[in-house]
């Protein structure tokens, strides 16, 4: 396939573009530089749609390109921003690299969104007081299929409209998303049909559950869902904001058809530390949920992907990659971080650039602001557009800065989840060794102006990393490079990188710990009592430090950069126990003389000298004796036949 064409335009003189460089460090071929290619050219702009294959630098005018193809027949071009987030800028300094930079980064393939289809039949359950929810289904009725339940002390209107059912009852729980709720109610009454004047109900009932395809919440309490802006299906406004009121009526009625519901996230449960032999390990992703869409599931997390919203937040602190953001996946951010770095030294070496993490909507919207009216973003600050902030984690940060950035700064919007974001950046900055990456929360282009045009600590280049793999293993390359060799980096508590401590005297060698370690970190010697720690394998997840009956391990988070971490070491060591008749080693010897000592005329089991040496036995020699003593219970005589029903009726034939 060959090469996408360019398509340049300075917007009527007020950006700098140098078509060379970027051809340069792009290896695209460039246009001539317009000046108006949406108004003046757009001669030029419709030769170059009807050729193919071709990359406007607009996004301002995109619906103009986008109209003029379809007049045309032509493919649809791609676009891309260069202006706001590059060319319009009061920094004097050259932005080619930083416009190679991004030109490279937006013609990376994107990986296909996963969905799924969700069917809305249009079923609808208003609740709310009399007044504001029939007002609603007086609305709504007539698109969709509309059910009402008042609180049993609400009084109902003198009015009977029978398009809607009304019911009375309190809810009680509630689960699911758009297409597949599911509420429960106590007290719940129905209309009885017929009759003369007030309307009778049916006796209370507890218990009663229904579904749905949406509900609208017009109640002035508790919503029915945590974070209930980021339930699809469920609406929430309160009546006496006739703005909020209205919307929401639009909303609902726009909720009936299939729709694609993206797939956010790829659990892989065998990778999960969550739970082992129910005693609970880690739960980071359980924390951090504002949707409650994960849940205990056995040995692993569940994640019920309806309720999803996509935040990102479990794929950021997850230890060992079994939650993963996927759309798109983890792998196309490190490559567009690594595509950023690389086009930008092509044309200049020396200068690291500055990475500037944002989402769509608020980041970009001051960004464009910031571009019109104020000085624009500073020549080296690249701006990185994220489908979800909270997923950028320390990982993310560690590749960002170990790439060749040097800094990252992530712009928080007032709908990222932030609860879990203060701790990945000074995670982040604890590994890297230095403060290089900070979260800011501006309100304004100017504020977010200040903070970027602030002198800077000068960084010196370093060889830049390819980040592939796992996060843990981009995040030790990334903290190799950035540190000097062989450096244990104390980290803080929570931290999902360390080591164990084993209390020495405390141990028995058990091997509980072994048994249940979720990632393989504790090992044993199938040849000798050992019992062995892999740190790099590590999750952190606490799991050992619970099933320990002696309460012999704790943890120590760290992150050892030496290649110590990737080997097997040994933790305790003891000797084996040899067996009193065969000779053979088994089990450890402090363990059977420590039992010994314990039993030993002390249990009316173990009174005398040959019940003690069946302690000191290995298995096969254990079964062995106990066949030819005296008191064997396998040389019994053979057990009666058991008596069935025949035999005692051929019992009464007899007689």
């Amino acid at each position: 396939m060959t090469q996408p064409r360019l398509l340049l335009c300075d917007c009527l003189n007020t950006q700098a573009i140098d078509a060379g460089l970027i051809e340069q460090a792009t290896g695209l071929p460039c246009s001539k530089i317009h000046t108006q290619l949406c108004r003046g050219e757009a001669a030029q702009a419709a030769e170059a749609l009807q050729a193919g294959n071709v990359i406007i630098a607009c996004q301002q005018e995109r619906q103009a390109f986008e109209d003029l193809a379809a007049d045309l027949e032509a493919d649809e071009p791609l676009f891309l921003d260069l202006r706001d987030r590059a060319g319009w800028t009061a920094d004097t300094r050259s932005t080619s690299p930083k416009m190679a930079a991004l030109i490279a980064e937006s013609i990376l393939p994107t990986p296909g969104a996963k969905v799924v289809d969700v069917t809305s039949e249009g079923t609808c359950l208003i609740l709310g007081d009399s007044e504001a929810a029939l007002t609603a289904a007086d609305h709504l009725c007539e698109l969709l299929s509309v059910t009402v339940i008042l609180d049993p002390a609400d009084e109902l209107p003198l009015a009977d409209d029978r398009r809607f059912d009304i019911v009375r009852g309190r809810v009680t729980t509630a689960t699911g998303a758009l297409g597949h709720f599911k509420v429960g109610f106590d007290a719940l009454q129905e209309r009885i049909p017929g009759g003369r004047g007030a309307f009778n109900w049916t006796d209370p009932k507890s218990g009663g559950r229904t579904e749905c395809d949406i509900v609208l919440d017009l109640r002035r309490g508790q919503p029915l869902f945590p974070a209930p802006e980021k339930r699809e299906g469920y609406l929430r406004a309160d009546p006496g904001n006739t703005g909020a009121f209205t919307k929401a009526l639009l909303d609902a009625s726009q909720l009936v058809g299939t729709f694609e519901k993206p797939l956010y996230v790829r659990l892989d449960e065998q990778l999960c530390a969550h739970s082992r032999a129910r005693k609970t390990g880690c739960t980071r992703c359980l924390d951090l949920c504002p949707t409650g869409a994960i849940s205990p599931g056995g040995d692993s997390v569940a994640v019920d992907t309806m309720v999803c919203a996509g935040c990102g937040s479990c794929s950021a602190v997850c230890p060992s990659g079994a939650i993963s953001y996927d759309a798109p996946p983890v792998s196309h951010t490190f490559q567009r971080l690594q595509t950023l770095a690389a086009t930008w030294r092509k044309l200049s070496p020396d200068a690291p650039p500055r990475l500037l993490v944002h989402d769509s909507s608020h980041g970009a919207e001051l960004i464009r602001l910031g571009a019109r009216y104020g000085k624009g973003l500073p020549a080296d600050v690249i701006p990185l557009e994220m489908e979800a902030i909270a997923s950028f984690g320390h990982t993310e940060s560690l590749a960002a800065l170990a790439c060749g950035f040097a800094d990252v700064t992530v712009l928080l919007s007032p709908a990222t989840e932030k609860e879990g974001m203060p701790f990945q950046a000074d995670l982040s900055n604890v590994i890297a060794g230095e403060d290089r990456v900070c979260l800011i929360t501006p309100s304004d282009p100017d504020e977010l102006e200040e903070i970027l045009y602030r002198e800077q600590s000068p960084v010196t280049a370093k060889q830049p990393i390819l980040p592939l793999g796992s996060r843990r293993q981009i995040t030790r390359l990334a903290a190799k490079t950035l540190n000097e060799p062989g450096k244990v980096i104390p980290l803080p508590e929570g931290a999902p990188y360390g080591s164990v401590v084993l209390d020495q005297d405390a141990c028995t060698l058990c091997l509980s710990c072994v048994s249940l370690c979720p990632s393989g970190a504790l090992k044993e010697n199938p040849d000798a009592p050992q019992l062995r720690f892999q740190e790099d394998a590590c999750l952190q997840c606490g799991i050992c430090t619970t099933i320990c009956p002696e309460k012999a391990l704790t943890l120590d988070p760290r992150l050892d950069l030496s290649d110590d971490a990737l080997r097997a070491r040994v933790l305790k060591e003891e000797e084996p126990f040899n067996c009193v008749e065969c000779g053979k080693p088994f089990g450890v010897r402090s363990t059977v003389m420590r039992l010994t000592e314990k039993l030993a005329g002390k249990h009316a089991m173990f009174q005398d000298n040959k019940a003690i040496q069946l302690i000191q036995m290995c298995d096969d020699c254990r079964v062995n004796a106990v066949y030819h003593s005296e008191n064997n219970p396998f040389a019994s005589a053979e057990r009666p036949r058991v008596r069935t029903t025949d035999d005692y009726i051929s019992k009464r034939r007899d007689h």
